[in-house]
Parts: structure tokens; sequence; C-alpha cells
């Protein structure tokens, strides 16, 4: 189920801003966690860096729920470690993913890692198998219906399931490290993930954060091609999308956004959705029930669910981008 994220910042070293008149100082710092990218920019009050604690809470986050590290507890929990006993960070996210599994009529799932790891997309690093009797009978395992929290264990209805959280997990993971600088008494600062962003108060030059949406071209670099703007101020953004990560197979693209409906790559001309929401495990959850939900359903689930924003890119029928965007997000992006 994990969808690629889109952004056009990418940078690993650490800079300290001062504008001019500015006595408060910006600190940025970037690296590599959960399999991709992360950039943190924030003022601190009291000129204090907080890089290392950053990187601790990073740390601790990805031993709790990356796919990447096979030491970590979501690691112990699909090898059936019955020594695994959940976390916080586990615990937040899979009830957040309960909430929207639900809400979407099941195309969020994060069970769906059997299905996603036959289709060559998952964290096994196999190539993709479209065998139709193996996608059945690994359908089996797929629903969060049959998983559930007791206690502090997570409890199985077949040892086989599996839990693939990339799709929502590292929207927490900005969500944690906001909370650690709102702490801190920061209250201008922007934490990205992947793409996966939270931007408060203010940036470097005074103005609003502005976070840019990335042209759904396959060809294009990341960043090279703008689609639109996102003026984004004490709110979260997280953008999913299919363009960039599929198999060709015999001349067929398939999307690595999986219906967990079916076990199959979608088949639409939805092609990337950003969500705004109020914070980003939210949004993150989303952005990929959207993607995996096509067109015409996302803009239903958009209708229902008013306290999320959202931008829409599609293809027409003459293959040129088109774009749905919800009214309340009209106002803070240009194209």
């Amino acid at each position: 189920m994990r969808c690629f994220r889109f952004f056009a910042i990418w940078l690993v070293s650490t800079r300290i801003f001062f504008s001019c008149g500015q006595a408060v100082p910006y600190f940025e710092h970037g690296g590599y966690t959960q399999g991709t990218f992360y950039q943190v920019k924030y003022q601190s009050p009291q000129g204090v860096d907080y890089k290392d604690e950053i990187a601790k809470i990073l740390h601790d986050f990805s031993a709790s729920l990356s796919t990447y590290d096979p030491g970590s507890l979501i690691s112990r929990i699909n090898h059936n470690d019955t020594n695994a006993v959940i976390d916080d960070y586990f615990h937040t996210v899979f009830n957040k993913a309960i909430e929207v599994y639900r809400a979407s009529d099941g195309v969020f799932d994060i069970t769906i890692a059997p299905i996603v790891n036959l289709w060559g997309f998952g964290f096994t690093g196999d190539q993709p198998d479209m065998d139709p009797q193996k996608i059945d009978s690994l359908m089996q395992y797929v629903g969060m219906d049959k998983i559930r929290i007791e206690g502090d264990r997570v409890i199985k209805d077949f040892p086989e399931i599996m839990l693939n959280m990339n799709a929502i997990a590292k929207g927490y993971a900005v969500d944690v490290v906001a909370d650690f600088l709102k702490s801190k008494g920061c209250r201008n600062f922007m934490v990205n993930i992947g793409g996966e962003v939270v931007a408060h108060g203010v940036n470097q030059a005074g103005g609003v954060w502005r976070i840019q949406v990335d042209k759904p071209s396959e060809n294009a670099a990341y960043g090279q091609e703008r689609q639109a703007i996102v003026f984004l101020k004490n709110r979260a953004l997280a953008t999913s999308g299919n363009y960039r990560r599929f198999h060709e197979i015999d001349g067929v693209k398939y999307a690595h956004t999986i219906d967990a409906r079916t076990g199959y790559p979608v088949r639409h001309n939805l092609l990337s959705v950003t969500i705004i929401a109020n914070d980003c495990m939210t949004a993150d959850a989303w952005a990929t029930a959207c993607m995996a939900s096509g067109l015409e359903k996302s803009i239903i689930l958009l209708q229902q669910h008013s306290e999320l924003e959202a931008l829409l890119i599609y293809s027409d029928e003459t293959g040129n981008y088109r774009t749905h965007v919800t009214k309340g997000l009209e106002a803070v992006i240009f194209e």
C-alpha cells in the first residue's frame, strides 16, 4: 500500500539562518530515516540546537514502526515474536489505521503487506509475482477485522497476517517531531519526512511556508515540474501518487498502490492526491486511501470529511492533466 511522496526539498546539511533584523536563529537539519529523507527547519527561541534530540526521536520511532529495520517492533510482530510488546507509537498508529479503514470502506488497510510484497512493492524486495492463485490465497489474510490489540499485544486471527504501516507511519513521525519542537517553545518550524509535512508559523524570511506539489510526470526529476504551491500554516500535508513507482510487465504498467479489496494494483486516472489536515498522520492515511479509491470515490469521501482539504490531479480522456480542488483549499493554491 505504500505510496511514494513527492516533495521539492532535499537537504542533508546543517544550516543556521539569520534574517535581517532577526536575532533568533533558524536551524536546519536533514538526513535519512524510514527508507526516505527527512528535513527539519525551526526557529529556536533560546538559540538551542535540537539536532541530537530529533535524531534520537527518529531512531526510536524507526525501532518501533519501520519495516526497513528487521529488528523493529513491527518486524517482530510480522514474524510472530511472542515477546513483542507494543509501545505508544504502535498503538497510536494502529488506532488511526482502524479509523481510516472503516471510514474508507476498507480501501486503507495496513494488513495488505503480504499482497504488496507479492507484487514486489513491499519491504521484502521480492520480484513481482502476478499468479492469481497466490493472490487469492493471500487475500484470506487481508483485513483489519482479522487483527486486534489486547492489552500490550497484537492478536492475529492467522499467523500469516503481516502489517505495513509505511502509508501512515511517516506522517505520524512528522507529528511526533513537531510536538517535540512545540514542547521546546518553537512556534516557527517545518518538519518534512519523505514529503509528509507539518508547517507552523513563518519561515526564516517571515512568510508562510510554501510547499510545492510536483506535476505527476514520471519522466521529471523531483521538484523539476511544479503543479501547484500550497501555502501551509499550522497544518499538515501529505501527497500520494502512482506515477513514479510502478512495474512494467509485458508492456503493461502496474502501479504500486494496491486495492486491499481485490489484491490487484489500482487502474484509474487519478495520478496524485495531496491532503491537508490538522495532523500529518491523518493526512498521510487519507492521501493513500484516496489514491486507492480513484477520482470519483475520492470526491465522495472528501465531501463526507469536511475536515480534510485536497488537491487531486488526474488525467482526462486525452491524457491532459486536470485538477479537482476542495473549496477550502482554492485560496491557497496557484498553478
